[in-house]
């Protein structure tokens, strides 16, 4: 993918450098990627509108998730939806931080423990409260392939994984993949499939949690990275479904092996995935009326 400059799209949409840097920082320029102190936009980036300013009666989870998090809430549903999702979808991807460590990372910005931990379970832990900051931002844009390349970016930027010249970050993969013995699209079709995958799921003129699940199965059947898909592709799924109003799904660990079940077994019996993303919805609900947050 080729990039351009803040200040080569400050001349050809004829705005300040502050303005496309605070387009940027909040989400409202798909594919942007934050280099060091560098932006780097897709040279195909659409100028993003002057958003209207206006109020509604009912707040959707979406616009509750970004006030909290523009105005540095604690101990709200931003708060809660960042530490539980954040601890179960790293922790069935094998990371040994507890739910106590991870709050403590997140509230703090510190680790203290008394057990041996390692260096990537941190940074993956914080790159992915940086992840879910990036979904509420970018929760409102059409899923593109550039979004979910920031996705896996910014998830394993400066993770161990980094480090290998082989290890694509924000990119596809270079290597074969397996996942829970099933073979995944080799490298040299994933381009298309994942091109074929987004342009069939975009062209739905209603989106069902259904039409979710499903995306997240096929996602996950053609496992576009070398690692971390598991985690980007529940990322996706929380966008989706704040930016269709839908209780968002959490996969705890006491229903993990009913998941990969469900993935696996999609195309005999589609109904054990759809049960087990709904159930894991249940956790938020939870959270969603802790809170009085209505939710259908």
């Amino acid at each position: 993918m080729n990039y351009k400059t803040v200040k080569e799209l400050s001349l050809e949409w004829n705005i300040s450098e502050r303005s496309i840097r605070d387009y940027c920082n909040k989400g409202r320029i798909p594919g942007a990627v934050l280099n060091g102190k560098t932006w780097l936009i897709p040279e195909d980036a659409v100028k993003p509108n002057r958003q209207i300013r206006h109020t509604n009666t009912k707040k959707k989870l979406l616009d509750i998730l970004k006030l909290e998090k523009d105005t540095k809430r604690s101990g709200g549903i931003y708060h809660e939806l960042q530490i539980e999702m954040t601890y179960n979808s790293n922790h069935i991807e094998g990371s040994q931080l507890t739910y106590d460590e991870t709050r403590y990372i997140f509230e703090t910005k510190t680790i203290n423990s008394n057990n041996t931990i390692k260096v990537n379970d941190i940074i993956e832990t914080i790159n992915h409260f940086r992840c879910i900051d990036l979904v509420i931002d970018m929760a409102n844009y059409k899923l593109t392939e550039s979004m979910i390349k920031q996705f896996h970016f910014v998830l394993k930027n400066n993770s161990i994984d980094s480090l290998d010249p082989t290890f694509m970050v924000g990119n596809y993969k270079l290597k074969e993949n397996v996942v829970g013995g099933i073979d995944t699209t080799s490298p040299d079709k994933v381009s298309m499939e994942m091109k074929r995958l987004l342009d069939n799921y975009n062209s739905k003129k209603e989106v069902t949690i259904e039409d979710i699940i499903e995306f997240h199965h096929d996602f996950e059947t053609i496992h576009p990275f070398q690692d971390g898909n598991g985690r980007v592709g529940r990322l996706i799924m929380l966008k989706e479904c704040l930016k269709y109003n839908y209780v968002p799904i959490i996969i705890t660990d006491d229903i993990k092996m009913f998941y990969y079940r469900g993935l696996k077994n999609w195309n005999e019996e589609r109904g054990w995935l759809i049960d087990t993303c709904l159930s894991g919805q249940d956790r938020v609900k939870e959270l969603l009326s802790l809170f009085k947050i209505d939710f259908e």
